[in-house]
């Protein structure tokens, strides 16, 4: 296996994750409300990293802040720095929301799409992330293809009732 399928996989595996699926949600929050009022992708993709960053440390020191001074399998409190790394590797899946709706952003950023269109890319490409997401994730369980289905278009809903907002708020 070359090391670009390697990456992608564990990619995968990171977003894949509760808060990968929250950390999309609220990028297509943030991107939304930030195309709203009709700021440039540069303006968006700033506000959008600094906020999911933000959110991204609160999670991680919440996670410290609840385990630490609990005791691990081993019956030991567990040690500050070891608390610290779970919460970090927990809460990755976050950050790494942000890199395909981000792309987008980057895309208009350098001219490549308008700024309206780079934020719609942004907003459906959560979409799809998320359908994708739900797709995989009710396949692991072995259903058939029509759950599968419904799995990833209850994923994708949450991007979807954002863009609606969107929607009915902005036209």
């Amino acid at each position: 296996m070359d090391a670009s399928s390697t990456g992608v996989r564990r990619f995968f595996q990171q977003i894949s994750t509760e808060e990968g699926v929250y950390g999309l949600i609220l990028v297509s929050g943030l991107v939304a409300a930030a195309g709203g009022v009709h700021a440039p992708s540069f303006k968006i993709l700033i506000f959008v990293s600094v906020t999911v960053i933000v959110f991204w440390l609160a999670h991680v020191y919440s996670g410290v802040v609840a385990r630490h001074g609990r005791r691990d399998d081993d019956g030991q409190p567990a040690h500050l720095g070891a608390v610290i790394r779970h919460a970090i590797g927990k809460a990755r899946g976050m950050l790494l929301a942000v890199v395909v709706p981000g792309i987008a952003l980057l895309l208009g950023v350098f001219g490549v799409f308008d700024d309206t269109t780079a934020t719609w890319v942004a907003l459906w490409s959560c979409v799809g992330v998320l359908a994708l997401l739900g797709f995989v994730a009710y396949s692991r369980l072995g259903v058939s293809w029509l759950w599968r289905i419904v799995g990833a278009f209850a994923t994708a809903s949450f991007g979807l009732i954002i863009i609606i907002a969107k929607t009915i708020v902005t036209h």
